[in-house]
């Protein structure tokens, strides 16, 4: 499925950079931003597939939501952002309320998988740490995201080409057209939209607060559930909804307020 996914990506991206004139390399850019594409998407999603193995998804969903806590208490170690303590309050008041969105008493899983996702979620709580240390450097967003997958897909490649010699199934079978064309096109949404607009936004905004869009994913999910699907949310999981949007809200706007930044 990455492969898949992010070939997509990297074609769509191609012809985007070639219409705006473009080339697909950044010369001022550090080699480091493109290398984080190994770091993620590549291991961090690897690691959470593979988790997903052994754990429901439920629990795999509640695991990815310590990632921006963990993003801000990064962003405060290494780059050295500034939060006053009602950020950190307000914080940990959203990620309460991703809970009671998202929780289900009848989540499962093995150590080994959620050991493995909490992996992936490392990664990628480091590659925004990392990205949002050296995007200054380039010149084009769109140059930092071809970069980053070009370096997974080629890593991407060379495991399918080291499972194939080993003698284990690399091409999945009766996929239909619909299922190919489903696969690359969320590779085109998710990892050249989603990450070019994370990464653009990430330019101007503390790492911290770049993450605060994350408590938002849940919360996207369930509402596309209620209007698409015919879903229903029980109270609590509207309360939930209510506190994380209020949270998430109030985060901004207290940064926008330029409040006294001591921890």
């Amino acid at each position: 499925m990455l492969p898949i996914q992010l070939a997509a990506s990297l074609l769509v991206l191609t012809v985007l950079m070639r219409r705006r004139g473009l080339s697909l390399r950044d010369p001022d850019a550090s080699p480091i931003l493109g290398r984080l594409g190994l770091l993620n998407p590549w291991l961090a999603y690897s690691l959470s597939l593979l988790g997903l193995v052994s754990i429901s998804a439920s629990l795999s969903v509640l695991l990815w939501a310590i990632e921006p806590l963990l993003i801000l208490f990064l962003a405060v170690m290494f780059l050295g952002e500034r939060v006053t303590p009602a950020v950190v309050a307000l914080s940990l008041v959203a990620l309460a309320g991703l809970l009671l969105v998202v929780y289900d008493p009848t989540s499962t899983g093995h150590w080994s998988g959620i050991a493995l996702t909490l992996a992936g979620v490392a990664c990628c709580a480091a590659y925004t740490i990392i990205a949002r240390r050296w995007l200054g450097t380039a010149t084009s967003t769109a140059q930092v995201v071809a970069a980053q997958q070009a370096h997974a897909l080629a890593f991407s490649v060379v495991v399918l080409g080291a499972i194939a010699i080993l003698g284990g199934a690399v091409r999945p079978e009766s996929v239909t057209p619909a299922g190919w064309l489903s696969a690359a096109a969320s590779g085109v949404l998710y990892y050249a939209a989603a990450y070019w607009f994370y990464l653009t936004g990430l330019r101007a905004a503390p790492a911290w607060l770049a993450a605060v869009s994350f408590y938002l994913i849940p919360v996207f999910g369930v509402a596309g559930g209620f209007l698409l699907l015919g879903e229903r949310l029980d109270p609590r999981q509207w309360l939930g909804v209510v506190i994380v949007l209020g949270a998430a809200v109030l985060l901004v706007r207290w940064h926008g307020l330029g409040k006294p930044t001591l921890i």
